[in-house]
């Protein structure tokens, strides 16, 4: 059994179900059966997973998205579901899968990649990567995020799925179990190929995946210089808003001549943080430029509050057999709300149980 919280919203009638596992007993470990309501009044906002009514921006580029990514709430969209060429901001999926490995404890950060010969005759972004060339998965996330390599992505990708081909099922099959309905992925580093698509909405998707289950990819993504090869290489961050935009965590770039100019961008100010994808924009100051317009609308317009902190106790409740020690229930996760800047919100927590625990 799952508990849940249900955010409602006096005047307002929307609600979100946020579940979370609750816990264990000495030597034991029970789910229980426990519902967990909280009711926040609030008359102005709801923190629902849908599309707010847009605000008037006059952009360049053709398509642009802003979400907060704990809500998942869609604060801006337009062209949010067109079928767009990716380019580099493919890398997103690749990094998602990587990330999932390591956290999973089947890759670690000290493991080794090889340089295939495939690998070493990618073109495009490089690190002039070596047939036969080892570097440490540390390293070779710093490429892949700093300098969008594709040769190292390649290189990851083989190391993980066995082969590029491999691979880039493995990211198909996750963007289809995120719900991007409008993606399609050909390879793992984003040179057009016919077939090989995506949309802003998509993006945001599975950025906001990427940095809620896999935080730790923000301290590669938020890297401006650095270097590789015992300091013999350097790197420059493709991002510019990396040193230049208050709170840029990242995330990833993407240009083709097709394509243009890509960027979804990730920035934390507090305890609030927003995602925005611009595609299409014709210029690369363009698109830093509309990607700042947007991420400025989301921070002087909303902010997200913390509703409970994870591992708070609740409770602590008998269970039918446990004669001698009862169970506390905990939250999981940190649970949040989004608001208008500089509202406060009122709280009430109701706890129910099943019967017969």
């Amino acid at each position: 059994v799952i508990n849940c919280i249900e955010v409602e919203y006096v005047n307002k009638f929307f609600k979100i179900i946020v579940c979370m596992l609750l816990i264990s007993v000495i030597n034991c470990n029970y789910i229980l059966g426990v519902g967990y309501l909280y009711k926040v009044k609030n008359n102005s906002m709801e923190s629902s997973i849908s599309t707010v009514a847009n605000p008037s921006f006059t952009f360049e580029s053709y398509s642009q998205i802003l979400m907060e990514p704990t809500t998942g709430q869609i604060l801006y969209a337009n062209n949010e579901n067109e079928h767009m060429l990716p380019a580099s901001v493919t890398k997103v999926m690749t990094l998602l899968l990587i990330m999932e490995q390591i956290d999973a404890g089947v890759l670690s950060y000290d493991d080794m990649v090889t340089c295939s010969k495939k690998a070493s005759e990618m073109g495009g972004s490089q690190i002039w990567f070596k047939e036969g060339e080892q570097i440490t998965i540390d390293d070779a996330l710093k490429a892949i995020c700093v300098v969008s390599a594709n040769d190292v992505t390649v290189a990851m990708a083989e190391l993980i799925g066995g082969s590029e081909e491999n691979f880039v099922n493995m990211m198909n099959a996750k963007a289809k179990e995120l719900g991007m309905e409008n993606t399609h992925f050909m390879n793992s580093h984003g040179i057009d190929e016919e077939g090989h698509y995506t949309s802003a909405k998509d993006i945001a998707i599975m950025s906001r995946e990427l940095i809620t289950k896999h935080p730790n990819i923000l301290n590669y993504t938020s890297i401006w210089m650095d270097t590789l090869r015992n300091g013999e290489f350097g790197l420059s961050s493709t991002n510019k808003l990396i040193r230049y935009y208050d709170g840029a965590t990242g995330l990833k770039t993407g240009y083709t001549s097709e394509a243009l100019y890509n960027l979804v961008s990730t920035a934390t100010r507090g305890d609030t943080t927003f995602i925005s994808v611009v595609m299409k924009a014709p210029t690369s100051d363009i698109r830093m430029e509309e990607t700042k317009t947007l991420l400025d609308y989301g921070f002087s317009t909303y902010e997200t509050k913390k509703i409970c902190s994870s591992n708070t106790v609740l409770d602590q409740i008998a269970i039918n057999k446990n004669v001698n020690d009862k169970l506390e229930t905990r939250i999981e996760n940190d649970v949040y709300s989004l608001v208008n800047k500089g509202q406060n919100i009122d709280i009430d927590q109701v706890i129910t149980y099943d019967e017969g625990i």
